[in-house]
Parts: structure tokens; sequence; C-alpha cells
């Protein structure tokens, strides 16, 4: 066995070999085919869709919901906040799960416990029933909104993963975008609101056996660990073996995960990049969400639209979301180039944040124009239209910090990103809920130029990082450094 050979260290347990990869190694997720990477992505993709798409089609039976258990539309809207919520409760225990043992195990796992939760409120008779059940399906469905994003960047080298991070980053915003649509015609149909749990629960299932399937373990730490052991347990454990991310790193389960479900609490506190960015999002995920509160009432309280109808007032969002997705191409062709320009064949994170500084201006002029166009005599077309720029801009500030975060953080990412859905969730659980307080105290205008300033003091946040984000990296203890590249 001359499998040591290749590897620096003397095999004792003092001074183990290290185990890398190899050079054009088959096992590296880098060095997979462009065909398996795609299809893993549209599983990854799938996944997500899934569980966004789920926490807004609820929304199309609201009305229904109130009448047929009998409660206010304060308690039947909690069935969106207390799913979202749960968005903000699952990362901090997925993703350094994710870290630990694998993404492959911990997606199995919790979408196989998210799918059929969705019969309680299939068969439910009381709202009791219903809010547990999204509770409980909002932590478990957590999973793929982090996790996902790490699956990503594992297989995908910084040059090739921008259009493939710009529609993970997309999909959790257009699938709530499609979910009252779809919900409320399902709602108003014969079929009734149960069936929206039904529809959630065929899509889990989809999502899971296609996980099953095609989806390998692709985190290279733990990969690495596996062959590790292997190695170890070929020598019958007379040499020893140690994966390079393993050096130093304490192996037991208590103080991994003391370590692990604080990191995102820590990058909060610690990282500035983490912290604005997380601030941002959670701005503009929180203002998407509060939108399946107000738009009832613009659409369906104010011009008398039915449920169904009210649901395809988003169009205007979700054609905003697909061009800002398509504008991955432009951003991607910035990055290669920087690319091409820097010594290292490495470019800075940064290079990434183009598109995040176009949304970051389109995101607030999409909501002041909705805002003063949105009641009677003023065209319906007219506040439809104003969703555009808006969702435009929400997906671009999306997609951009994401793949900018993978770049930043690389094998920290979920962790990273773990820290931003905690936060946007709980923006997202709660925006909706003051919402109609707002637009009925304030008036529709004023209420939704309250989120469109939210927007406009958010908008230098990309547009700093474009211009001082290497000097704060420099600081970091985890963020990638140009100094690294350097041996």
């Amino acid at each position: 066995d001359s499998s040591h050979a290749r590897y620096t260290g003397s095999g004792t347990r003092e001074d183990p070999y290290i185990v890398v990869w190899d050079e054009d190694d088959p096992e590296d997720p880098y060095n997979w085919s462009k065909t398996r990477k795609w299809i893993i992505t549209t599983q990854l993709a799938l996944t997500t869709f899934t569980v966004s798409f789920s926490s807004s089609s609820y929304s199309g039976g609201l009305e229904d919901i109130t009448r047929d258990l009998n409660v206010s539309d304060e308690l039947a809207v909690l069935g969106i906040s207390l799913y979202v919520l749960g968005f903000a409760v699952g990362p901090l225990l997925f993703a350094p799960m994710g870290e630990m043992y694998g993404r492959r195990i911990i997606f199995l796992i919790t979408v196989g416990l998210y799918t059929p939760l969705h019969i309680g409120g299939a068969f439910a008779k009381n709202i009791t029933t219903v809010l547990i059940v999204r509770l409980l399906t909002g932590i478990f469905g957590a999973s793929p909104l982090t996790n996902a994003g790490g699956a990503v960047a594992d297989i995908f080298t910084p040059r090739e993963r921008g259009l493939a991070s710009a529609i993970y980053a997309a999909v959790p915003f257009l699938g709530p975008v499609i979910g009252p649509i779809v919900g409320g015609f399902v709602a108003e149909s014969s079929l009734g609101w149960h069936f929206n749990f039904w529809l959630m629960l065929l899509l889990g299932a989809l999502s899971l056996t296609m996980g099953y399937f095609v989806a390998p373990e692709t985190y290279a730490p733990v990969l690495l660990r596996r062959r590790a052991n292997h190695l170890m347990k070929r020598s019958n454990g007379t040499i020893c073996y140690m994966s390079k991310y393993d050096i130093g790193r304490s192996t037991t389960f208590i103080k991994t995960m003391k370590i692990n479900l604080s990191r995102p609490f820590a990058f909060l506190i610690t990282e500035p990049i983490v912290l604005l960015f997380a601030i941002y999002i959670s701005v503009v995920y929180g203002t998407l969400y509060a939108l399946f509160s107000a738009f009832p009432i613009v659409f369906e309280t104010r011009r008398g639209w039915s449920a169904g109808s009210g649901g395809l007032a988003f169009l205007g969002v979700g054609a905003g979301i697909s061009v800002g997705t398509a504008t991955a191409q432009i951003q991607n062709t910035i990055y290669r180039k920087a690319m091409d320009k820097s010594p290292t064949g490495r470019a800075a994170p940064e290079a990434r944040l183009h598109t995040a500084m176009m949304g970051g201006v389109l995101v607030p002029i999409g909501l002041f124009w909705f805002a003063w166009t949105a009641d009677p005599p003023v065209h319906w077309i007219v506040p439809i239209i104003a969703g555009f720029p808006f969702g435009q801009g929400v997906c671009q500030i999306l997609q951009s910090s994401t793949a900018y975060l993978m770049d930043a953080y690389e094998i920290y990412f979920a962790s990273a990103i773990a820290a931003t859905i905690v936060l946007r969730s709980i923006f997202a659980a709660v925006f909706p809920v003051i919402a109609p307080t707002m637009f009925n105290h304030l008036g529709d205008a004023w209420g939704m130029s309250i989120f469109a300033f939210l927007g406009l003091v958010c908008t230098p946040i990309p547009f700093l990082f474009w211009n001082y984000g290497e000097v704060i990296r420099s600081k970091s203890k985890y963020a990638y450094k140009e100094s690294d590249d350097v041996s």
C-alpha cells in the first residue's frame, strides 16, 4: 500500500498523514462532470422552490381558513409567520450539522420529516393543528435553504458558480411569488384550501425522491474525512491519516456542536460583511412577505378582486424576479473578466457585487412607485408594473450577495448564510403581521413608503463593500484573504 506516499506526515498519531485531494481527483466534487453538477443543481433548486413555494401558497386560502375555522384574520396570518419563523430556527441546527456530518444525510432526514407533516394540515379541523403543522414544516424545511447553497459552493469553482448560485438565490424569492397565485385558485376551486397542503406534500415527496437518487455527498471536509478513515481502516489502524480540514479541529460531538451552533451568531456579531448583508437581505425579504398581507388589502379590499385574481397581482414581481435571474449572466461575464485580470487567476469576491448595486437602486424605486399608485382611481396595472423593478432588485440583491458570501466564506458559507436566513426569517415573520396595521393607520401610500425608506437606507451597503470589502476581509478570521493565494 503506497497510498500514503503522496501525503505529507509520517503516519503516527502525533504526525498523521494529511489527506488532501489528488490532482484531477475524480472524487473531488470540483472535478465532476458538468452534467452531473447541473443535475444536482436542478434537484437543489427544486427542493428550495418547494420549501419557499409552500411558505406562501397557504396565503391563497386565508379568507376560507378564517371562515371555515372561525378565527380572526390575524390568527390565520400566523400560519405564514410561523412557517418562516421556522426558517430562523432550523438553520441554527441544520447548517452546522451539515458541516459536521455532510449535506446529504441532513437533507434526507429533514425533508423526510418535512414532507409527511403536511398531512396534518390537509386534515386539520382547527387552527391549532394548522399552526403547529406550519411551524414544524418551516423548521424542517429550512435545511435546504442553508445546505443547498453550501452544496452549490461545494461542486462549482468560483469561476463556474455564477449562474448556479444565481438560480439558487432567486428561487427563494420566486417560490413565494408563485405560491399565492396557485394557492388562491386552488382555494377558490372545489378542491378547497385543504388541498394546498396536499400540493405541498406532493412537491416535498418529489424533492425527496429526486434528492435520494441524484444528490450525493458534496462537502469536501466530510469526503476527505471518510477517505482518511477508510485508509486507516485498511491499515488496521496501524497508520494514522487525517483530513486537512480536521487539523486542530475538535472531534468530540459536544465541543463541535457548541462551536458550530454558535458560529452563525458569532458571524452576526463579529463579521461586518455577514451582519450588513443579513440586514439588507432581511429588509427586502421581509418586504416581499409583507406584500402577502398588503396585496389583499390593495387589490381585494380596495378594488374588490377575488382571492385568485388577487394572486395574479404578484405577476409583476414574478416577472421582475425572472429578469433579475437572467441578469446573472451579465454579472458572470464581469466576474470572469476580473478573474482573467487577476495575477492569481482568482477574482476578489467584491467582483460579485455589481448586480447588488443595481438592485439596491431598483428596490426603493419600485416600492415608492407602488406606494403612490396603489389606490383607485389609478389603474390597477400601474401598481402591478411597479412590482417589476422591486422583483428585479430583490432578486439581484439576493443572488449577488449570496455569491459574494460563497466566495468570501467558502467552507464556512453554510454558517454565514444561516446567519442571514435566521435574521431574514424573523423579518419575514414580523412584516406580514405589522403591514395591515400600518396600512390601516397610515394609509396604503405611507404604509408602503415605510418599507421603501428601509430599502433606501440599505442601498449603500453593496457600494460600501465594493470599495472596502478587501480591507474588511483582511481583518476577519474566517473570510477569504488574497494572501491565502500567495504561497
